[in-house]
Order: C-alpha cells, then structure tokens, then sequence
C-alpha cells in the first residue's frame, strides 16, 4: 500500500449539522474537533508506507480510531461499525454520513506497521504536541510517576503444563513447516499425549504416575530435538521459533545423566530440582515467552509491568507524557533514568519529579540531578542499622565527612584509619560504587560512646558510603522530606488516581495482546485515549471529581 498526499478535509456539512442535532449537549469528540482540529496528519505516518502500491486508508483516520478503540474498550470489529454507524465518530473523522468505513482488518495491519517501524510512541506524542501548540503541557513543570502490573494474555500453567504444552506448541509448529518429516519421527502414542491442549487431557494425580509422565515428556522433547539436531532434519523445522523456545525450557527442567537402560527412553531422563533453575530466561508460557513472574506487597502476577508519567501543575490538564513497558520481574529503580531520558528527548523534561519509594535511590538522585537537572522528590529508602533504629545510637548522619581529605570524624572527635573504594557483589560498576570506611579498634575501645555506636567487641567502627554526589543527594532528600517537600510529594497520590482511571475504564491492567511490543503499543494507545478523554473535559470545564469519603469516615471530619 502507498500514501498519497492529500489535504485534511474538513467536517462535511452533512455531517456536522446532523451532529449538531443530535448531541445539543455536547459531545466530547465533537468538542476535541473543534478545539483541536483533526490531531493527527498523514504526515505522521509518511515513512511508514512505501511509494508505490495501492492507496492506502488515511492513517490519521486509523490513528483516531485506535484512539476511540481504546477508550471505549471496543475489538476491531466493533471499531469499524462504529465509524460505520456513529454519528460523533464520523463527525471527529471528517466523515460523509453515508461512508462505509473500512474493513477491521484494517486496524490491526495499521499496529503492525506501527510495530515493524518502532513508531508506536507516535500515537501519544503527535496528541502532546497538539496540546504543547495549545499551551496544555509544557517541559521543567512538574510531573509524577507510578507503575501498575499487567496480566499477560496467557493462561497460567503450573510446571507440567507447561512442559508438555511448550513440546505441543512446538509439534505444531514442525507440523506446518515440515509435515512429511515429522509423519515418519513421532510415535503413535505422541498423539495420545499431544494432540489435545494439555488443560483439556486426562493428567494423572499428584504420585509416582505424575513424576512418570513429567519424565515421558522430558524423553519425548529431547527425542525431537535430538532428531531436529541432525542433518537430515529440514532446516526450516530446525529454525524455527517454537523450536528454540522448547531448547530454552528443556535446559531449565530437564537434564540428561548416565547411560540409561537399553530400550527405555526415559530412564536416563531426570527433571531439575527447582532449586537449580538459574535467575534468568524463566519462561511461564511457550505462547508468550517474553511474560514473567513478579510478587510485589502480596501481589503475584504473571505478565508485565507499566510506568505512567503525567503533569501535575495547577491551572492545566494531568496529561500523560510518558508510557514505559518492561517485564515483570524489572524493579521500578532500574527505569527511571530511561524514562527521564525519554522525556528530554520529547523535550518534556520536568524540574520537579514525585515519584514513590521505588523509584528513589542515592544513584538515581544524584544521576537525575547531573544528567537532567531533574530534583527527584520521594521517600528515601530508610536506615536499617540498629545504630539509626536507636534514639541515641549514633548513625552516618552524625559522622562529619571532609571529601576531598578523605577524613570522617566521629561524633567524639575521632578521625577514621582508612577510605577504601569497592564495588559491591551482583551489582554493576556503576551502581554498586561504595566506600568503605574503618576507625582503628584502639580509638573505639576506650570510648565512652562505644555503646551508643558500634558493638563490635574486636574492632571500631565501620561505615560504608555512597560516593560523593550520591551521599549528599541522599542526605539531602532524608533531610527535606518533613515541611513543605513532604507536603509536595503528597501530590504523587495523583498519580494512583490515574491508573484506577485506567484500570476500570480503559482495561490498562490486561493485556490484549501478546509479547513486550505489543503490550507496549497497548499501553501508549490507553495513555492517549486517556489524554482524549481529559482533554474533552478540560474544555468543558468539567471539574475532576473529589477524593471519595465513606460515610463513617465523614463521622470524624463532623466533630
């Protein structure tokens, strides 16, 4: 498909006039038309289509449409009856009344054009751009970040299930690639065991039968990769995707050891303990090999993880500025500087940046500040060291540090023995930089404070530092989260507004789809339909609803 160049057309007068009639009150996307014009141009999505080729559907129209999709939780189908049949759409798409659309198909070629050229972020920054030309969002304000989990569009299986229904997915999959060959490779009593989805089959009961049919399904994928890794195996069976999927699952619960018996497949097959299964490469599904497992405060999921970044000044819109995809098991910690890095290349950057717990470390204080001049607002982590949890105990806060001599002093005058830099084990050179600093064990023997400091009983004490910058970030923070910061940072709360907004209205906590990508591109479409659906109620003045309050509760504000 090709796209020609073509003007914006306006709204037909047809169209506009039966709108008019019929929506006396208003209609939220009768109003972002006229506000805001047609928010996106074909010009957006030029390099996405090749020269030559049939004309394709105008994608401003499709973007739209993807928009509305999502914010009304339509499938495909329904989304192409809707510009079919509704009046508000067609007047937001500058529609004839008696145009016929487009058939739903349609709208997944367009994600997958979005997808294939990385252009997904497309959908919400062509809409920020619109409200940035209306002075609606602006860059060094003031935004708030948050994260919520996503359910992966799988079914959750426990260890069996997904052994023998990673060998199935892969059985398919060499049956459509090389039929022939597989015909003469498996047995017959494959068929019995693999032909039906595993949920569906008659599972034998927890017991030796169970640990049996674990250990037969180990023996029949390594028969079929065995038969694969030789040369009279078709390469495009070999290559294929579910195929190294299955290798990657095998390596994890199945190992080989000894000779076996003679005649007997199983018998040097042994499944891995659950011990011995490493950190990584943990796939739950051989559907959607990308979906992890995470447990966060009690809550266990398998699927994804997405982070919402929104402006929060006074006098304009919450708009959404930023979506940020991972895997579940990615801590929260670990994205903040690509998501700061993301909005300064939107040229969105904010001064001032309210985010939770999870999101603040010494690094990320001190890196938000250097890289971006970022002042990253939150709850530092706290001191775990009895020395802190102790009313008199003595804690880093109380040691004074002169950086460039190298010297720390105690609180009783006593200057430290040495200053030795490390790196922390399982962590990166550039996260895991320390100090660590050691008093001589005659200076903390005879000390009358030793009780309220260290309780070692053959050496003084010891602490270990952040560097510089990241020490004096972190004390700063400690330091300004009672008053008038700690009063700021209770507008993060906000942001937990939005992603119940997003949850009970716009389905962000499930997923659509399969795989990373896709649930990346579903996320960004929610955040921009978000955006539509507070960009129409800014412009009809309508007020964000207040904090709901239970009766009982408004009991005690009464006295």
């Amino acid at each position: 498909m090709s796209l020609p160049s073509q003007p914006l057309p306006p709204v037909p007068e047809d169209t506009a006039r039966v709108a008019q009639a019929a929506f006396r009150r208003g209609n939220p996307y009768m109003l972002l038309r006229d506000r805001l014009g047609a928010l996106f141009a074909d010009a957006d999505f030029a390099d996405l289509y090749p020269r030559l080729g049939q004309p394709a559907y105008a994608p401003w129209r499709l973007a739209l449409v993807t928009l509305m999709q999502f914010r009304e939780g339509l499938s495909d189908r329904r989304a192409a009856e809707a510009v079919r049949g509704r009046i508000d759409w067609k007047y937001l798409l500058a529609l004839d009344l008696t145009d016929a659309g487009f058939d739903f198909s349609v709208l997944c070629e367009f994600r997958a054009r979005l997808l294939r050229h990385g252009a997904s972020e497309r959908l919400l920054d062509s809409l920020l751009e619109v409200a940035r030309a209306g002075g609606l969002v602006k860059a060094r304000g003031r935004q708030r970040t948050d994260s919520t989990h996503v359910l992966a569009a799988i079914r959750l299986m426990n260890r069996l299930e997904l052994v023998a229904e990673t060998l199935r997915a892969a059985l398919n999959a060499v049956a459509i690639a090389a039929p022939a060959w597989l015909r003469t490779l498996a047995p017959a009593d494959w068929h019995e065991r693999y032909d039906r989805r595993v949920e569906d089959a008659d599972l034998p009961g927890p017991g030796p039968k169970r640990d049996a049919y674990v250990v037969r399904v180990g023996a029949d994928g390594f028969h079929l990769l065995d038969a694969l890794d030789t040369p009279e195996a078709p390469p495009q069976a070999r290559n294929l995707p579910e195929v190294a999927v299955l290798r990657r699952v095998w390596e994890r619960h199945f190992a080989r050891g000894g000779a076996g018996t003679q005649g007997d497949p199983t018998s040097g097959v042994r499944v891995c303990a659950l011990q011995s299964r490493g950190p990584g490469d943990r796939v739950q599904s051989p559907y959607d090999t990308e979906a992890r497992f995470r447990t966060k405060r009690m809550t266990g999921w398998t699927g994804y993880m997405v982070h919402l970044t929104e402006t929060c000044d006074a006098g304009a819109p919450h708009l959404i500025v930023h979506t940020d995809a991972t895997v579940a098991n990615v801590h929260e910690v670990m994205r903040l500087a690509a998501i700061h890095d993301a909005l300064a290349a939107k040229g969105l950057i904010p001064s001032e940046h309210l985010a939770d717990a999870a999101y603040v470390s010494a690094e990320q204080l001190a890196a938000a500040h250097e890289r971006h001049q970022v002042d990253l607002i939150g709850p530092p982590r706290p001191q775990s060291t009895w020395q802190n949890r102790s009313p008199d105990g003595f804690g880093v806060a109380d040691f004074a540090v002169d950086w460039d001599g190298r010297v720390v002093r105690c609180p009783e005058g006593r200057s430290n023995a040495s200053w030795r830099e490390f790196t922390r084990r399982s962590y990166d050179e550039a996260r895991g930089r320390r100090i660590r600093i050691c008093f001589a064990a005659a200076d903390c023997a005879p000390c009358p404070s030793r009780a309220r400091c260290t309780s070692g009983r053959r050496q003084g004490r010891q602490l270990t530092l952040h560097l510089r910058a990241e020490h004096e970030a972190l004390a700063a923070a400690r330091a300004r989260q009672a008053g008038e910061v700690g009063r700021l940072y209770a507008q993060r709360r906000g942001i937990e507004g939005t992603i119940a907004q997003g949850v009970r209205a716009f389905g962000l906590r499930r997923a659509r789809y399969r795989g990373l990508a896709k649930t990346g591109l579903q996320s960004i479409a929610i955040a921009a339909a978000l955006n539509l659906d507070r960009l129409a109620a800014w412009f009809a003045q309508r007020p964000l609803a207040p904090t709901r309050t239970s009766r009982f509760a408004a009991l005690a504000a009464e006295r």
